[in-house]
């Protein structure tokens, strides 16, 4: 598909707000063509979302079930995330290729994007936040749990991820999807997995206030607009 004309680099994001489940949220495709959005989505039930390469076998399905979690794949790479409502605030950023932020290197895309999540943190009463511009970092476990490594793009406070970053493309666009949490344990996480770990070697994410994590998306709206 040819690239955005050049005459719509200057545009706005539009922000779209959607609720239902995660499953859901993974089986939306990206539009085409694809308009300058961003996707919040509020999930309706908690999930345990697997990277695109981890095994089936790695999941305790009948913890899951008990505690109602869905279990749910997405098919971009990395380790599994648990979500639950209230807790994470989840944001898809559609970037329609040929407009600015889109890059044919899949990296940078991303950094740009923790850039301006950067920058809103900040802006937002954050201290001591940075991105990520250098490659994947692996931990001994972040093959299992997303939040253990460190990839492009992703937003750290000191030595702890604070927004987790992964992206889908088409010829069309860039799809990345983020998320950082009001809330988080790393015990919870774990009781849904069928592996051999324990919760106090994880790497426990950042998080921020509700309020803090909900005004994210309109200020990230903004600031997206005003670069666009």
């Amino acid at each position: 598909m040819a690239s955005v004309p050049a005459d719509r680099l200057v545009t706005e994001y539009r922000l779209v707000r959607r609720r239902a489940t995660a499953a859901a949220f993974h089986a939306q495709p990206i539009p085409d063509p694809p308009e300058p959005e961003i996707w919040v989505h509020e999930i309706v039930a908690p999930a345990l979302v697997l990277g695109s390469t981890q095994r089936d076998d790695m999941v305790d399905r009948a913890a899951c079930a008990a505690a109602g979690v869905d279990v749910v794949r997405r098919r971009s790479g990395g380790g599994a995330v648990l979500l639950r409502p209230g807790e994470v605030v989840w944001v898809d950023v559609i970037v329609p290729a040929g407009s600015v932020g889109w890059a044919p290197d899949i990296h940078r895309p991303m950094v740009w994007l923790g850039e301006h999540l950067t920058g809103v943190l900040t802006a937002l009463g954050v201290d001591g936040v940075g991105v990520h511009r250098g490659g994947i970092e692996h931990t001994e476990w972040s093959r299992l749990v997303c939040f253990d490594g460190l990839g492009p793009g992703e937003v750290t406070v000191g030595e702890h991820k604070l927004v987790g970053i992964s992206q889908r493309r088409t010829r069309a666009a860039a799809r990345l999807q983020a998320c950082w949490y009001s809330g988080y344990d790393s015990a919870a996480l774990v009781r849904f997995l069928d592996v051999d770990v324990d919760a106090a070697v994880l790497r426990s994410p950042a998080t921020v206030p509700a309020d803090i994590a909900l005004a994210v998306p309109a200020r990230l709206r903004d600031a997206l607009s005003a670069t666009s």
